[in-house]
């Protein structure tokens, strides 16, 4: 089995795999696992993943086929890496490519500067939630996110102990507790979680880290954007827009 750097040749195979992956692995209806399928994955997307730089697509192949692959993306330098997505074939799993994969991904996002690596997966898969339990990462922070109309939870996991909040004061005087486990990739610097408590108990909205800012607004497709300096947020996970 080889692990390298997806290429534009590989598109119709990781729709293919993608496609089976969640069939097996999510309770989402085959309409909508179809229709996420062909936005992420389609000709033009993955031209621009592809060319990202601050994207990491890994494959691996064996015997002439795809076996798996992983998307992950570098929110900053110094800062954290995301790890959105590792598919495996559904009839490969258990022969260990999920974790060189995953231990490829993090050695490649160390090597563009993270300072450590953070995993997102929806709670109702099961196995996907347990294997970063295995690897010892910590569950830090859960949302809702918006897929087809429909709201899911989505679980991110932190590699390492979580950062207690930071308390911020806003413009009316009220104490919020910013979240450094939980961020956003956005266009001019990550956005932040902000929570009504120390405990992620309530969320309340986000912090712009290019401003200081906690004038952000979400719109209904759930894109983050800063009122004070345009930040916006990139989709790299799920997005009712697309649906």
């Amino acid at each position: 089995m080889e692990i390298r750097p997806a290429e534009h040749d590989d598109t119709e195979a990781i729709r293919e795999l993608a496609h089976r992956s969640m069939e097996a692995s999510y309770t989402l209806s085959p309409q909508t696992i179809e229709g996420a399928v062909e936005q992420w994955y389609d000709d033009d997307t993955m031209a621009e993943k592809l060319d990202d730089e601050d994207l990491v697509f890994l494959v691996a192949e064996g015997d002439d086929a795809l076996l798996g692959f992983s998307e992950a993306v570098l929110l900053e330098e110094g800062g954290d890496g995301d790890l959105n997505w590792l598919h495996v074939d559904p009839d490969y799993r258990g022969d260990g490519i999920a974790r060189t994969l995953f231990d490829a991904t993090r050695e490649r996002l160390m090597d563009m500067g993270a300072g450590r690596m953070r995993g997102r997966v929806l709670q109702d898969n099961t196995a996907g939630n347990e294997f970063y339990e295995h690897f010892g990462f910590v569950k830090v922070s859960s949302g809702k996110v918006d897929i087809d109309g429909s709201d899911y939870v989505e679980n991110v996991y932190v590699e390492d102990d979580p950062e207690e909040l930071e308390p911020i004061t806003n413009d009316d005087g009220r104490e919020l507790f910013v979240d450094y486990n939980d961020s956003d990739r956005a266009t001019l610097a990550p956005f932040l979680a902000v929570y009504t408590d120390a405990d992620r108990g309530d969320r309340w909205g986000y912090y712009c880290t290019n401003c200081e800012s906690l004038d952000v607004a979400v719109d209904t497709m759930g894109r983050i954007e800063c009122n004070e300096c345009g930040n916006l947020s990139k989709a790299t996970r799920w997005d009712a827009a697309y649906m």
